[in-house]
């Protein structure tokens, strides 16, 4: 392919832009959102690591910005008031999806804990005995305070007559960390056994969801079911090989399992509504003479068992937006009998008899794709019990005692006297100017490789400055840029409106303090979107220079520049068809003076497809990006991140015929591997993919707008020959660097490495005036909670 220079609409001759007025002065900076200091600047605790590989840093979406945790209400009769709600953890990290843990069960967990970790039994301080008498109760739950990761853990709760004291064991305390150790995502904790065959007595155990077994084949889930005895830790897999479950459920007997298992064997690419079947299977094959594993229900998620017989479960029905009803099946009649009313929507069903049922329900669809309208009550997730014989009355949980917030995955606790769920802990909201907003912060996580860092930034489309010294961002409300470094954490850049402000990237020389940002409207390819300069950036604001580069009123986005800093490739639409449908690369040859004065624009890809997402190698001879110019024919025209077909390439920039496919999503390139950036030292790719499917059932996370994973996971390949990148050609081998059920994608990657990254770009207040207003509350003034709790993107549906 020869080499063009930019093209005007509707001409095909080589030739030099025209100059175009510069833009006017710009609006004045309105402060959108704010924090309260946390601590008092210091020296970068960055440094290069000379035995690793830096750090990659990413966003998490649909994450709420203020913890969750698990608490429980009286279910007979309801609460009256908020004292009626009582906390059931520690109040550390974020923790949700919890399940009671029976006291026989229970005492076995502390029996085996006495045994093999006799240190950590006295320092709970809980006994056997105390299980057994009820003066401690036990509740597994899914807890992030293990360096970020989604696993299982054990809360030890005393009554309030016993001090009401509650200590959180991890399970790789007491199991080890064969079992419960290494990189995973855990969920779904329930307890399975005790009952009899024959003469002999099979003891409880915990069964489980895991990631943690690789899985080799694209777009496959990894979600495993295990059970693992709670009185010798030994582990086994009850989902057969090949097969992928999510949602266990134990009977009441703790005879029988039943899951929510990928028909076919496959995930196709759904999202909210999961093509998911009901199968049930013994829970100890060696006691029970095999698994007898059998699909029971069609079409249907989350099950939950009422009695021996009955298995209540959720389903969707109808297109975007799906409705979601909550049924109750007879497995002796083969009878499905829909519980919750057609007006409502009701999902994740906690059975409490073979009759009453607890769901979460939101009785009146909101407006999501205008988010600052404030909900009504009906508009937030609650707790309801509905009961087969009156489903008219339920009995109403959460909405007395918070009903403008949204409740999540209710289940039965003691005995089904009280009703546990997860909220966001609003009581830890730093409160300023009358309104609450949360602390932003950077969360060092596991990583799955010793030599390489890994955290995760609250904003999206994190950048780190070639010297690691700096971190700017985008809010979620795509309206303002964040920078961190050792002045603090602070607004740079600001439009009025939210979804004004996209893509940020540093010039990657370290003798320039520049950033990249576009600006207009994200992810609407149809809409002129213009890359800026701000020039002094991390300096007093009066110092900055805001300026223009690209012209012509196309969509550009993405800069990446080279190393020398003087050139940056980005995407545009320019020569992208009538409907600007089309996207590719292209070189700004002049990374100061943009299009105006003497700049240059040359094009570097040519095709009527999407190339995007675009980064310029640490060497400079090649750009990495992703695309869509291999999808089928059969694809849709105008390609929505969320229908896929993304691969990664690489373009050389000398030489721009030369292209090579490094990684595909799957054989039929449907899927997403987005935002491609190269490991500083050039030996690996890391990329936001959905590689990995789902990891549970999205419907039981946050509202929200559109798919809540269309990238997926953070994964990465190695580089095959760096020397030779032809020799790259569709690398199979990928690494999950992580497990979530959030949305992680737009990652980045430094040579430096850090221990406290909070630490290294230290967390100031940006302190706005007496009359400051902000435009994204997190609560409204009558209490309710804001769209921003539920983690969402201010965003419309989005294009590439």
């Amino acid at each position: 392919m020869a080499k063009t220079h930019f093209l005007k609409e509707g001409e095909n001759n080589r030739h030099k832009i025209r100059q175009i007025k510069k833009p006017e002065k710009e609006e004045p900076i309105e402060r959108s959102c704010f924090i309260l200091a946390r601590s008092t600047p210091r020296r970068p605790a960055m440094g290069s690591d000379d035995s690793g590989r830096g750090s990659i840093a990413f966003f998490g979406t649909y994450r709420p910005p203020v913890p969750l945790d698990i608490y429980s209400c009286p279910a007979d009769p309801p609460p009256s008031s908020r004292e009626d709600e009582q906390h059931l953890t520690d109040g550390v990290s974020y923790n949700q999806n919890g399940r009671s843990i029976p006291a026989a069960a229970l005492k076995e967990l502390l029996t085996f804990l006495g045994k093999k970790n006799p240190a950590l039994a006295a320092e709970c301080g809980a006994t056997p005995d105390d299980a057994e008498k009820g003066r401690v109760t036990g509740l597994v739950f899914v807890s992030e305070r293990d360096k970020g990761l989604e696993t299982l853990h054990v809360a030890l709760v005393r009554p309030k007559g016993e001090g009401g004291a509650v200590k959180v064991l991890s399970l790789g305390d007491v199991y080890g960390a064969d079992t419960f150790g290494g990189s995973r995502m855990e969920d779904s904790g329930c307890i399975a056994g005790g009952f009899k065959v024959g003469a002999r007595t099979v003891g409880h155990s915990l069964v489980y969801v895991s990631t943690k077994e690789p899985v080799t084949k694209r777009r496959t889930p990894w979600t495993v079911v295990y059970r693992t005895n709670l009185a010798d830790g030994k582990t086994e897999r009850l989902t057969p090989p090949g097969q992928y479950d999510v949602s266990p459920a134990v009977s009441p007997s703790g005879k029988m399992v039943a899951v929510a298992n990928f028909r076919g064997n496959k995930w196709t690419g759904e999202i909210e509504r999961l093509n998911t079947d009901i199968a049930i299977m013994n829970v100890d094959k060696a006691a029970q003479g095999g698994l007898r594993r059998r699909i029971l229900i069609r079409d249907g998620g989350w099950p939950t068992w009422g009695s021996e017989n009955v298995i209540f479960f959720h389903r969707g029905t109808g297109e975007s937006p799906t409705n979601w009803a909550v049924f109750r099946y007879d497995i002796a009649t083969k009878e499905t009998v829909r519980v919750t009313p057609e007006a409502i929507d009701a999902m994740t069903p906690a059975a409490v008899s073979e009759t009453r049922v607890a769901v979460a329900t939101i009785r009146q669809k909101s407006r999501q794709a205008a988010m600052t309208t404030p909900r009504e009550e009906a508009q937030y997730r609650h707790i309801e019990i509905f009961d087969v014989a009156s489903p008219d009355r339920p009995v109403q949980i959460s909405q007395k005692i918070r009903p403008k917030g949204d409740h999540y995955n209710p289940f039965v606790a003691d005995g089904g006297s009280r009703i546990g769920y997860h909220r966001v802990r609003t009581d830890d909201l730093v409160i300023g100017n009358n309104l609450s907003a949360p602390t932003k912060s950077f969360d060092k996580m596991h990583s799955p490789h010793t030599d390489v860092g890994l955290f995760r930034v609250s904003g999206v489309f994190p950048t780190i400055s070639k010297d690691g010294a700096k971190l700017a961002f985008v809010d979620n409300e795509f309206k303002a840029v964040w920078l961190a470094d050792t002045q603090g954490l602070r607004v740079v850049y600001e439009k009025r409106g939210s979804n004004s402000v996209f893509s940020t990237a540093w010039n990657q020389n370290p003798n320039k303090d520049t950033l990249y940002v576009c600006v207009g409207p994200s992810f609407s390819a149809a809409k002129p979107l213009e890359i800026y300069a701000i020039s002094n950036v991390s300096g007093p604001s009066a110092g900055r220079k805001v300026q223009r580069l690209t012209a012509g009123n196309f969509n550009n986005a993405f800069p990446s520049s080279n190393a020398q800093g003087d050139k940056f490739v980005f995407r545009s639409t320019r020569d992208g068809g009538k409907e600007k449908f089309h996207k590719n690369l292209y070189i700004m040859e002049d990374a100061e003076e943009g299009e105006f004065g003497q700049g240059t624009v040359t094009r570097l890809t040519n095709g009527p497809w999407t190339d995007t997402h675009c980064s310029w190698s640490p060497k400079g001879d090649w750009v990495v990006f992703s695309s869509t110019r291999e999808m089928p024919a059969s694809a849709p025209e105008m390609a929505f991140l969320d229908a896929g077909y993304f691969a990664v390439y690489l373009v050389k920039v000398s030489d721009p015929t030369v292209v090579v496919r490094v990684v595909q999503s799957s054989a039929t390139l449907a899927g997403h591997v987005n935002h491609p950036i190269f490991s500083p030292d050039m030996r690996s790719i890391v990329f936001a993919s959905d590689l990995a499917a789902v990891s549970n059932e999205p419907i039981s996370m946050p509202v929200f707008l559109h798919s809540v994973r269309p990238y997926g996971d953070i994964l990465s390949v190695d580089l095959r020959d760096t020397d030779d990148i032809t020799k790259n050609k569709d690398i199979q081998e990928f690494h999950r660097i992580t497990h979530s059920r959030y949305e992680y994608s737009t990652p980045t990657w430094t040579k430096f490495a850090t221990d406290d990254p909070n630490e290294q770009w230290n967390m100031l207040a940006a302190k706005g005036s007496a009359t400051f207003k902000p435009a994204c509350p997190y609560m409204y003034p009558d209490g309710g909670e804001g769209w921003h709790m539920a983690g969402h993107l201010t965003i419309p549906k989005r294009c590439c």
